[in-house]
């Protein structure tokens, strides 16, 4: 009799060892690690710069305005946020607030319609279109002070050219430096003949590439050109046009130049009639030797003008959201063709089943 043992083990001659993975080497791993790292390595510049020269100064500026910070002397005393509450109580810091606002309405609005207008035109098929396009962009070439000393002499209360118009006429003259709405309409002047050409170019790239097939089907439909403005070109370049209200809006909030040099004497107006927020904060840097205050002024208009970005940006997405929401012209119109097809279909299969 044959005992056979309790534990017996099977044995499969064609089976075959587990393969083991070979570890990669250094050059395998090198490439492993330049695709993964190599996106970050490409953006770190930008974010490097960004903190040395943007974020920096910022948190800087607001170490600054916790302090009783002199030019000359240096850090002072710690006072928290009290210089926050001495400006948001100085009537100057609103004034120039005013004068900020008011500026910035003049110029933005009719810089963005005008710019708007420019690119419609330019858009079109014109001869030496190439001319056109960069004879727009010369007053953005034009250094500030060259553009300061020019609207100057043609804003003059006494030989200015503009007043020795309105004389021709029998008007009287116009206190261009010493009314606060005429010196603001003549920095809003300068402002918009210097940057009106550089927002009609960026407004001319977007048009360009709207598919020029949908001018053509709305052209068939029988659209006329101001129509096809407003339904084809406006929600098409909505985007661009968000880039410019924004870039707009923190250029004008931070105007310096053109009211700087458009009274030197003064700067601001002899009773402040268009001190802008960032000529204020310069009085108070650099004339009362405040630079708690100043930094202070710098955060508060900083915090405006992150205000006005949120806004702009809640305005643009709900207007997005609402167009995405509203079918199209053509939707509506495929739409009332496939339900009137139906209605047809529907009563000629009932017409036949009465039959």
């Amino acid at each position: 009799m044959q005992c056979e043992s309790p534990m017996t083990t099977t044995l499969n001659p064609s089976a075959k060892p587990a393969a083991v993975k070979p570890k990669p080497t250094f050059k395998q791993r090198l490439s492993i690690f330049d695709v993964k790292a190599s996106p970050y390595l490409y953006v770190a510049p930008f974010f490097i710069l960004f903190a040395l020269v943007g974020l920096f100064p910022l948190v800087y500026t607001f170490f600054v305005s916790l302090f009783d910070w002199h030019l000359l002397k240096g850090q002072g005393q710690f006072v928290g946020l009290e210089n926050f509450a001495a400006v948001l109580q100085d009537r100057f810091f609103w004034n120039s607030l005013f004068n900020t606002m008011s500026i910035f309405l003049l110029s933005s609005v009719p810089q963005l319609a005008v710019a708007l207008f420019l690119a419609a035109v330019l858009d079109q098929n014109l001869r030496a279109k190439t001319f056109w396009r960069m004879s727009i962009l010369l007053p953005y070439i034009v250094t500030p002070v060259a553009v300061a000393m020019i609207f100057t002499n043609m804003f003059g209360e006494q030989y200015g050219l503009i007043n020795n118009i309105l004389g021709n006429f029998g008007l009287d003259p116009v206190m261009w430096k010493n009314e606060t709405l005429p010196s603001h309409i003549a920095i809003a002047t300068m402002v918009n003949w210097r940057w009106t050409g550089y927002n009609a170019l960026i407004l001319l790239a977007a048009m360009q590439a709207v598919p020029r097939d949908l001018y053509e089907s709305a052209a068939l439909d029988g659209a006329g050109a101001v129509r096809r403005f407003f339904s084809i070109t406006l929600p098409s370049i909505r985007p661009t046009m968000v880039f410019v209200v924004i870039t707009a809006t923190i250029g004008g909030l931070q105007i310096f130049t053109e009211p700087r040099l458009f009274d030197p004497a003064t700067a601001g107006g002899s009773q402040r009639q268009f001190q802008t927020t960032v000529l204020y904060l310069w009085e108070m840097a650099f004339q009362r030797q405040n630079f708690g205050k100043a930094s202070t002024i710098a955060w508060l208009l900083f915090l405006i003008i992150v205000l006005f970005g949120v806004i702009n940006y809640l305005i643009s997405r709900r207007i997005a959201t609402a167009d995405a929401a509203k079918p199209s012209r053509a939707a509506r119109k495929s739409s009332a063709r496939k339900n009137a097809a139906g209605k047809n279909a529907a009563l000629t299969r009932a017409e036949r089943t009465t039959r």
